[in-house]
């Protein structure tokens, strides 16, 4: 995957939030706020477990698509930036091969 395609994606929206587009779908979520921007998300995480369960993949392909497009909105509604997800990450890439029992525990003082 072209990770381009991510990033254009993120600026579209940020742009639609920046220079609001009449009749913008991605516009009226941002108009609607945080509430309906959330039950997106929501409602889309649910059609991507019922559409995994299928046998379709292009059913499956196409709500992923949904689901990430609305994660971009929330993202954009609160101002975090691709990079910041890029770097957590990255150090969560660090850990990959660190069990949990092994790591030890932190003393409470």
């Amino acid at each position: 995957m072209d990770k381009g395609v991510l990033d254009e994606l993120y600026s579209v929206i940020k742009d639609r939030k920046e220079n609001p587009m009449e009749g913008s779908y991605t516009n009226y979520l941002f108009d609607k706020g945080i509430d309906k921007i959330l039950k997106k998300v929501g409602e889309e995480s649910t059609e991507v477990i019922i559409a995994a369960k299928n046998k379709n993949k292009d059913e499956f392909v196409g709500e992923i698509c949904d689901v990430v497009y609305h994660l971009m909105v929330l993202i954009v509604e609160k101002n975090i930036e691709l990079n910041d997800i890029a770097e957590e990450l990255y150090k969560r890439s660090k850990k990959i091969g660190n069990k949990k029992a092994e790591r030890k525990p932190v003393e409470k003082i």
